[in-house]
């Protein structure tokens, strides 16, 4: 159970983010300055900086939390399962229970959160700055598991591209006004084909060689 230190501490944060999308919502991102989200927040501009690192992270915390979403899906894949395997499972069953990362919920903030960020370059400039570092944990952890550091950058761009536009696509349904239910239904169906043609590209690329035990035998990796 959290402490009232931490409970208090999460509600400020909640508050600080609401408000700030509230004032860019109504006067756009550029137009509001990090005093101004305070003052309406009650808060003081160092508070705000204690939580936040920047204006621009009010509004992507919640992007940075998942940066390595796809690396530690590997890591934590099952023995001898391959990257692309370890993803699509990981991906399609976080989606069909509404991640909302990936594009599968559509709460009034979700949507309000990736309709600025879709109206807004500075944003979608850190956006892109996210994915590229999403894209070197995942090399990072295929090369860890093959030896092949210019295979694991290829993979990795190849499997993140296909990520970030099935989670792309399943945004702009829900932007558009379609129903969760089949942005999520439809989401699954384009995933099942997606990851099936990088599978066919890719095959067991990602899945480490068994380790052999002093008497011969293998073990799992890791």
């Amino acid at each position: 159970m959290s402490s009232l230190r931490e409970r208090k501490k999460a509600e400020t944060r909640r508050k600080l983010r609401e408000v700030a999308l509230d004032l860019f919502a109504e006067r756009g991102f550029d137009a509001v300055s990090v005093a101004e989200i305070a003052e309406a927040a009650g808060f003081s501009k160092m508070t705000v900086f204690n939580y936040f690192g920047s204006k621009e992270d009010l509004v992507l915390q919640p992007l940075q939390e998942h940066v390595e979403d796809a690396a530690r899906a590997v890591r934590e894949g099952a023995p001898g399962e391959s990257a692309v395997a370890a993803l699509r499972r990981t991906y399609l069953s976080a989606l069909a229970a509404g991640d909302a990362s990936l594009g599968g919920s559509d709460l009034p903030l979700v949507l309000r959160l990736q309709g600025l960020i879709a109206s807004t370059p500075p944003l979608l400039a850190r956006v892109l700055v996210l994915r590229r570092r999403s894209e070197r944990a995942l090399a990072a952890e295929l090369t860890a598991a093959t030896g092949d550091d210019a295979g694991s950058s290829l993979a990795a761009a190849q499997i993140l591209a296909v990520w970030h536009t099935l989670v792309g696509r399943n945004f702009r349904g829900l932007l558009a006004g379609i129903e969760v239910s089949r942005v999520i239904a439809d989401g699954l169906a384009l995933a099942e084909r997606a990851f099936g043609q990088l599978e066919s590209g890719l095959g067991d690329f990602g899945r480490a060689a068994p380790e052999r035990t002093d008497a011969g035998g293998d073990v799992p990796p890791r």
